[in-house]
C-alpha cells in the first residue's frame, strides 16, 4: 500500500472518530438532561447515538495496523448513508421542535454556545461525518481499482 494512501486513510479515520465523538457528546448531553414526561420521542437520538458509536468503533478498529485498510469501502459507504440519515433526523428536529431557526446550513451560532449552538454543532458535525465517510469509501474504491489494474498489467505482461 503506497504511503500517501495510508496517510490519507489514517487522516480520514481520525476525522471520522473526532466528528462522531462530537456528535455523541452533544446527543448524550441532551439524553442525560432529558426529563421523562416531556412527550418527545427519543428514537431519533438513540439512532444518532448508535451511528456515532458504530463510527467510533469501526474507525478505531480500522486504524489498527493489521486491518486491511481499503477493503472496507462497503461499510464506509453504508455508514455514510447512515450519517446522512442522522443529519436529516437532526435537521428535522432542530427546525421543527426548537426555536433555532430554519436555515440548516447557517452554522454561525456554533461558537456562542447555548442550546441552539449545541444543536447546530451537532448538525454540522453529523454532515461533516457523512462527507468524510463517503470520501473514505471513494478512496477505498479508487485504491482497489488501481490495484486491480496493476494485477491485470502484470498478468498480461508476462
Amino acid at each position: 500500500m503506497p504511503l500517501i494512501s495510508r496517510v490519507v486513510s489514517m487522516v480520514l479515520r481520525v476525522a471520522e472518530i473526532a466528528f462522531a465523538g462530537v456528535v455523541i457528546g452533544v446527543t448524550s448531553k441532551y439524553l442525560h438532561d432529558y426529563h421523562s414526561g416531556t412527550g418527545q420521542p427519543l428514537a431519533r437520538f438513540i439512532y444518532v447515538e448508535i451511528v456515532a458509536g458504530l463510527s467510533i468503533l469501526f474507525g478505531l478498529l480500522w486504524l489498527l495496523p493489521f486491518a486491511s485498510g481499503f477493503f472496507h469501502w462497503p461499510v464506509d459507504l453504508f455508514l455514510s448513508f447512515a450519517w446522512f440519515a442522522a443529519f436529516g433526523i437532526l435537521v428535522n428536529y432542530v427546525n421543527g421542535r426548537t426555536n433555532c431557526g430554519d436555515d440548516t446550513f447557517d452554522w454561525s451560532g456554533i461558537r456562542h454556545g447555548g442550546y441552539c449552538g449545541r444543536w447546530k454543532a451537532n448538525e454540522a458535525f453529523s454532515f461533516l461525518s457523512a462527507i468524510v465517510w463517503i470520501f473514505s469509501a471513494l478512496v477505498g474504491l479508487w485504491f482497489i481499482h488501481r490495484e486491480r489494474r496493476k494485477e491485470v498489467r502484470h498478468t498480461n505482461g508476462t
